[in-house]
């Protein structure tokens, strides 16, 4: 029987503000190109909060915040989305900016991240905070981790959370590794191939049916592995499942990973499988994609349930 309402997400990770440049013309280096800039909440875990609250899921969004103007835009628009904030304000620390440049055809060509905020964090920032989140979760919580917070830090998350199923996003080729000592923990990861690679020391050419047997081999109870336009790959029960990527008109590519993470787990947090929820996560990604920035405005449950 599935849940009478969504079960909790505790979204633990980078908070940023993120500024997209759309390009009129190709992009093109050592010159100027007239562009479309906007500004908007980032990093992974905040867009997956964000999607996961349109999604009807209530959702606590944890991570840090620096002193600045850029802390006080996010808090602007973040609060009145109805994300729940658990955060910490790092004195004397810029709040985490990504700068992405897109080709006109939505193509990312280039970008660049300043999170020194999270990056150079102590392991036990957070503590605090964990110990009280954890107080109030139950075996139904689900605790989500972003890799863009330091390895010393997402270990210690990892064994002081709650109980609830611990669910990870690899992120980035740099940061997948980061991952590596929390494998046999995780409920789920999901990541790329480039990713995959990353964390199995294998290059990135590698077909993904080996990358997805070298995961399984890793210890992982279950992930998400998508190839760009080939089948995305599914691990579950010690089964290996493919899907079909949806053939989708593309705005902007920012953030649509991030809603196959948000879609998938919203259909989690009401009873759905892994192999049932990917199929909503391809929506959320495919809806995505169809807009500019991270979170479509058009993002629903009754939309993605009906899709």
């Amino acid at each position: 029987m599935l849940p009478s309402s969504p079960n909790p997400v505790i979204a633990i990770g980078a908070i940023h503000l993120d500024t997209l440049a759309h390009a009129t013309e190709t992009i093109r280096p050592e010159t100027s190109t007239p562009a479309r800039f906007t500004s908007k909440p980032g990093g992974v875990a905040t867009n997956i909060a964000r999607a996961l609250v349109r999604l009807g899921v209530d959702t606590r969004l944890t991570g840090l915040l620096g002193d600045d103007g850029a802390a006080e835009q996010l808090l602007r628009q973040l609060e009145p989305e109805g994300v729940r904030l658990s955060l910490i304000r790092r004195q004397g620390f810029a709040t985490g900016q990504y700068l992405a440049l897109h080709d006109p055809d939505g193509t990312l060509a280039a970008a660049c991240v300043d999170d020194r905020i999270l990056s150079e964090a102590p392991s036990e920032i957070l503590d605090d905070l964990l110990s009280e989140l954890a107080m109030h979760a139950t075996a139904d919580t689900i605790w989500f981790l972003d890799a863009n917070l330091p390895e010393p830090l997402l270990t210690r998350i990892a064994g002081r959370k709650g109980p609830g199923l611990l669910v990870a996003n690899a992120v980035s080729d740099a940061k997948a590794p980061r991952l590596r000592p929390l494998l046999g923990l995780l409920d789920c990861l999901f990541l790329n191939r480039g990713e995959a690679a990353a964390i199995a020391g294998l290059p990135q050419q590698s077909a993904m049916q080996d990358l997805a047997q070298a995961l399984a081999s890793a210890g992982l109870a279950g992930f998400v592995l998508t190839g760009g336009a080939e089948d995305v790959l599914v691990w579950h029960d010690s089964t290996l499942s493919a899907f079909p990527t949806p053939t989708t008109e593309i705005i902007d590519v920012t953030g649509a990973g991030d809603a196959l993470t948000a879609g998938t787990l919203a259909a989690i947090a009401r009873g759905y499988s892994l192999p049932q929820a990917v199929p909503i996560g391809l929506s959320a990604a495919a809806l995505t994609l169809r807009a500019t920035g991270a979170l479509a405005e058009t993002l629903s449950w009754a939309t993605l349930e009906g899709s």
